[in-house]
């Protein structure tokens, strides 16, 4: 099975590391700057925040490996079944992606695919733009705002867990617990974040990520840290949602998390066929021209989200739905063209075909 060998001490573990002691730091530093004597306790404030991310993280850890269990095999053959035409093959990575709730593993699955020649790279393309739609899903759900309902989740998939005794009936307790626990977790990181509203130096600094260069260097670096995009944006809507993130700042840093997604996939393709590679360099490639398009067309973006809703979180998940819609139709009439080009640029070998490829279990991130 592909996360056989998987464990959550991989991306998680290094991600809590890595914010708790950018938290630790912070606040020391913060209090010691204020003698002490500040209003906001930097300390309690961190705590919090670290707790709700690691809930947070290893909710999503739960979730995935839930939603995938035992579905790899089928997906596969969803997934070549669904390349006969451009259409398809667009609808079969977007429905893939909202099954896996990760962009990352349906690429990486679909890279599986490519080397072992059970699907052309040139069908590959648009399952890949596919995989960018199915992704702004989550999204939606984190904007919702129903992480008040949080614990009745985690309660109620608790509880069908302990009494429930077939695999089938586990699995999607575990999917309801999972959900639940993501949610809370996103609920005190927000609730942690609450005297930070008030702060002149915290919110001048992140007013700075409003300049789209820092906003995407920053949202593609925490996303290659956490290894996941759609937990950088479910942390990005629960902030701004609290007043502390601004919707060009958001846009900014989802623009950012587009990139830093494709380091899992470009991993995943290490030691693989030179179909493989295409596949994992053109998510690359479109992803950072889609991002170069974004930022120039930042206040267009901005426009957009403020015409859709109220909230700012719900506005940036507004956009990111409309950035990668636009994105995967514009493309979708040129992937012949990309295919031929990455064909050019990345020659197959004669002998790839006969090559062995290690095994990919320990590539995929959630």
């Amino acid at each position: 099975m592909l996360y056989a060998r998987r464990s959550i001490a991989s991306p998680a573990f290094r991600a809590i590391l890595t914010v708790a002691a950018l938290l630790l730091a912070g606040s020391a530093a913060l209090a010691q700057e204020e003698g002490g004597a500040g209003e906001i306790d930097w300390i309690a404030v961190a705590m919090g925040a670290l707790g709700g991310l690691i809930l947070f993280l290893y909710g999503v850890d739960l979730l995935a490996k839930a939603l995938r269990e035992g579905q790899d095999d089928r997906l596969k053959d969803w997934l070549r079944r669904g390349s006969s035409n451009r259409l398809a093959a667009l609808g079969s990575g977007t429905a893939a992606t909202v099954v896996l709730d990760s962009s990352s593993v349906t690429i990486i699955l679909l890279i599986a695919i490519v080397d072992a020649g059970l699907m052309p790279f040139a069908s590959a393309v648009p399952i890949i733009l596919g995989s960018n739609i199915g992704t702004t899903i989550s999204s939606q759900v984190f904007a919702w705002s129903i992480d008040a309902y949080a614990p009745l989740l985690m309660a109620a998939g608790l509880l069908w867990r302990v009494l429930i005794k077939g695999a089938a009936g586990k699995r999607w307790a575990t999917i309801l617990f999972g959900i639940g626990l993501v949610l809370f977790g996103l609920s005190v990181i927000g609730t942690a974040a609450e005297p930070l509203q008030d702060d002149p130096r915290i919110l001048a600094w992140l007013r700075e990520l409003e300049n789209p260069f820092y906003g995407v260097l920053a949202g593609a670096a925490v996303t290659v840290v956490i290894q996941s995009s759609s937990a950088m944006m479910g942390i990005v809507i629960a902030l701004a949602s609290d007043g502390l993130v601004t919707l060009p700042a958001g846009i900014a840093i989802m623009l950012g998390a587009e990139i830093g997604t494709c380091a899992d996939t470009l991993v995943a393709t290490l030691g693989r066929s030179r179909a493989a590679v295409k596949a994992g360099v053109f998510h690359l490639l479109f992803n950072v021209a889609s991002v170069i398009i974004g930022v120039l067309l930042i206040g267009q973006l901005t426009a957009f989200g403020e015409a859709t809703a109220t909230d700012t979180g719900q506005r940036i998940a507004n956009t990111h739905v409309l950035f990668n819609l636009l994105g995967a139709l514009a493309m979708l009439p040129f992937v012949g063209i990309a295919a031929r080009l990455l064909d050019r640029a990345i020659p197959d070998r004669a002998s790839a075909g006969s090559e062995s490829a290690p095994p990919i279990g320990d590539e995929v991130a959630a």
